[in-house]
């Protein structure tokens, strides 16, 4: 397995692979893998000549400093696990000053409004600092696919957008969501709850699934409600919001269309730890 810190050396070895024609796949992670990382790594693999990973936390995507501070970090392990999947992964893992080149601060995109809700709202700018590194990244590996996991479907649907607008030759490809066995999503966070917490947790996933059931029958106001009302009698658990919107626009819905498509998204705080998550509606 390669692993690069310096950008230059990626510009040599990605000309290269161009010069022959290769197809290059790409998983942008933040590190402390787990198995959904895994599972974007191994449909890129299946799908590409050459993959690369990049393990890079970054700092601008964080409206708290305290949770970057925390954020959980293993190198040594990160790579122990690639590793066990494929020898032949290129593993980009630089320093913020490598990224950034001693200016770390976002850009400021437009995305079309995409960027001002849910996440947006509740995390002022986060999607300026995803949006900087990924097409920082974009610009260093020149992939031809990209994958990215579903639980952030709003940063996915972003990434789209970003593509789109900036005119950047990449094919961005979302893959589904990985669950633990109890039906909570897989996060790099996840780590940083304790048993009990994560036991607790479990009820995220549960609660969302009642409330794709009710979406049949119910309005998009009615399950909102039964929402909030179950989380008021989870100790553990702190709901942020539940909003129900349509996967295009990403905009809370009013009424429903049988023309229009929907996803319901949850952000929960389990003690000072944040978890989200999402599902299809229809």
């Amino acid at each position: 397995m390669q692993v690069f810190s310096d950008t230059a050396q990626i510009k040599e070895v990605v000309d290269a692979f161009k010069a022959q024609q290769l197809t290059i796949g790409f998983v942008p992670t933040m590190g402390a893998l787990h198995k959904g990382h895994l599972a974007l790594v191994e449909k890129a693999l299946a799908n590409n000549d050459k993959v690369f990973v990049s393990v890079f936390v970054n700092p601008t995507q964080f409206n708290n400093t305290d949770d970057l501070d925390k954020y959980p970090r293993d190198l040594e392990n990160d790579m122990h696990l690639l590793e066990s999947i494929s020898k032949e992964l290129l593993i980009f893992a630089p320093s913020v000053d490598a990224m950034y080149q001693g200016n770390t601060v976002s850009q400021q995109f437009d995305f079309d409004g995409l960027e001002h809700v849910m996440e947006g709202k509740f995390r002022k700018g986060h999607f300026d600092g995803v949006g900087t590194v990924v097409k920082r990244l974009f610009e260093i590996v020149r992939p031809d696919n990209a994958y990215f996991g579903e639980k952030d479907f709003q940063q996915l649907q972003i990434i789209k957008k970003l593509v789109d607008k900036h005119h950047i030759p990449v094919n961005i490809i979302g893959c589904e969501i990985h669950r633990e066995s109890s039906g909570l999503a897989m996060s790099s966070r996840n780590s940083r709850l304790t048993d009990k917490q994560k036991k607790a947790a479990a009820f995220i996933y549960k609660t969302l699934k009642t409330a794709k059931q009710y979406f049949g029958t119910k309005s998009a106001n009615e399950v909102t409600k039964w929402v909030t009302k179950q989380f008021e009698n989870q100790e553990l658990l702190e709901l942020e919001y539940f909003i129900i919107a349509d996967v295009e626009t990403l905009k809370q819905i009013k009424r429903k269309s049988k023309t229009k498509t929907y996803r319901a998204f949850i952000a929960v705080y389990v003690g000072e730890i944040r978890l989200i998550d999402n599902i299809a509606l229809n």
